[in-house]
């Protein structure tokens, strides 16, 4: 019952449900004016129209005889013209005297008719169109009387003993009123049927829409809740498809970088509890055995110290991408000797290289290259491809560093001996917490190495990338002289 409750709360709190059934029922309500609106004047008046011309159709050849001719003496053209319009048709003079009054053919006697038409005649004398019917034309308007109904009347001029006198005939509009009326009876039963019918159909529809919406919603919070297997597991080939496939997508990374992130912290706990056994190790080895001895207590000093740098090292580049990704560190750009930042780089990385028996050597052809980076940022991309290639290099082989020159760009490649990267990891390798296993890889680092590399380049608006050949692994990235020139 609570759940049942619960679906019928939120269907009717969904605002966009709402407002979906409302565009739906505004277009209805629209169309149904339209209806309306088309019946009433554009069709109805047609009825009428109608009705009038084949009035006046009957009339059209009696007309011109009664216009001709003095009807005093001629009362059956009156009788006829009563019969054709089937209704009342009075013949009144001038001042308003009533000569005859005719019904659908017959001639009236009776007071009381007489004195209804007479009213009649005196509405009519009275009425603006009577001045056409004195300056010898006829008249012709459709009356809606206060009862609801309608009548045609018709006023042309005649000759009466040789006297002016008008000639006015009604025609009761009765069975065009039925025919209206329930014209206007259907069109309200069809106007509440559609109306119920559409409301219906559209909070179906409204609802069949928003339901992927809603189920959308529902992954999206359920994976910010931390319930990364969610999945909204839609068909559809529309827009709302796209974007099912979209959150889908993310679902895969945010459990892909979950599991990545689970590898770092691994990692870092890993390389920060290596430094600290062999801080704590050799400090009680110091405290306890060498330190009267001078050469053992500074070489065990000495790798205190080393260790020490080394997690120091670890702790500013995870600080640095943290800072760095949240904006809260900028490029301090200048110029530098990109010779001297590579140079010291690689003196740096020797003294790790050489515990492996690896050896880096630098090839450049110039001795100054002068760049305008932030010196630190790509002392530490330099630092950390090397650290990578060290990582991802047999014993006893070869680190090679090359610094080259073409078309005012300039191009440092780090290049390391080993397995290539497979083609799948190639872009992936560039993101945080991503570390690639291919052949060599001692797998020591935090696992965001090469995505500090990635966010440091980008911020230089430099070019990079990783190639494999012949059993060499190249990272390299480069600077552009013209792209300096042109920013200053």
């Amino acid at each position: 019952m609570n759940i049942t409750m619960n679906s019928i709360k939120r269907i009717f709190c969904s605002k966009i449900l709402v407002r979906l059934w409302l565009i739906m029922m505004f277009l209805v309500v629209f169309g149904m004016v339209f209806m309306w609106v088309v019946q009433i004047f554009l069709f109805e008046q047609n009825y009428v129209d109608a009705t009038v011309a084949e009035v006046r159709n009957r009339l059209q050849p009696i007309m011109g005889e009664i216009i001709n001719q003095d009807l005093a003496g001629n009362e059956q053209m009156l009788l006829l013209m009563s019969k054709a319009i089937d209704g009342k048709l009075a013949l009144f003079g001038s001042e308003g005297t009533i000569f005859a009054v005719y019904n659908a053919g017959q001639k009236l006697h009776d007071v009381k008719t007489l004195e209804s038409m007479k009213s009649i005649v005196l509405r009519v004398m009275r009425s603006e169109e009577y001045e056409k019917t004195l300056a010898g034309d006829l008249y012709e308007r459709v009356l809606h009387n206060d009862a609801g109904s309608m009548s045609l009347e018709i006023c042309i001029p005649v000759t009466y003993n040789n006297q002016k006198a008008s000639v006015l005939m009604i025609y009761s509009l009765g069975q065009l009123d039925t025919v209206l009326n329930i014209n206007r009876s259907q069109l309200k039963r069809l106007s509440i049927i559609l109306t119920i019918f559409a409301a219906l159909l559209a909070a179906f529809l409204s609802r069949r829409f928003v339901k992927p919406i809603r189920i959308i919603n529902d992954t999206v919070n359920s994976l910010a809740k931390g319930d990364l297997e969610a999945t909204p597991n839609l068909s559809l080939d529309d827009e709302l498809g796209q974007l099912s496939d979209s959150v889908a997508e993310l679902g895969q990374v945010l459990r892909r970088l979950d599991v990545l992130r689970k590898e770092v912290i691994a990692n870092v706990s890993h390389e920060l509890r290596a430094p600290l056994s062999l801080i704590k190790g050799y400090a009680e080895m110091v405290r306890d055995i060498n330190w009267k001895e001078d050469n053992k207590r500074n070489d065990n000093l000495n790798l205190i110290i080393r260790e020490a740098d080394r997690m120091g090292e670890m702790v500013s580049d995870i600080m640095d991408y943290s800072q760095f990704q949240a904006g809260f560190i900028q490029l301090k750009k200048d110029w530098y000797n990109l010779c001297e930042i590579v140079e010291s780089e690689i003196d740096r990385s020797c003294q790790s290289a050489s515990e492996h028996g690896i050896t880096i050597l630098l090839d450049s052809e110039k001795d100054d290259i002068q760049v305008e980076v932030d010196a630190l940022k790509i002392s530490q991309v330099i630092r950390n491809l090397l650290n990578n290639a060290v990582n991802h290099t047999a014993d006893y082989e070869t680190v090679s560093v090359a610094i080259k020159e073409n078309n005012n760009v300039i191009k440092v490649s780090v290049i390391n001996p080993g397995g290539p990267i497979p083609e799948e990891e190639r872009e992936i390798i560039w993101e945080r917490y991503q570390r690639s296993q291919h052949s060599g890889g001692r797998k020591k680092g935090t696992g965001i190495g090469l995505s500090i590399v990635s966010t440091f380049l980008k911020a230089h608006d430099m070019s990079f990338g990783v190639d494999c050949a012949n059993g060499f692994t190249t990272f390299w990235f480069e600077y552009s002289m013209a792209k300096t020139a042109r920013s200053s």
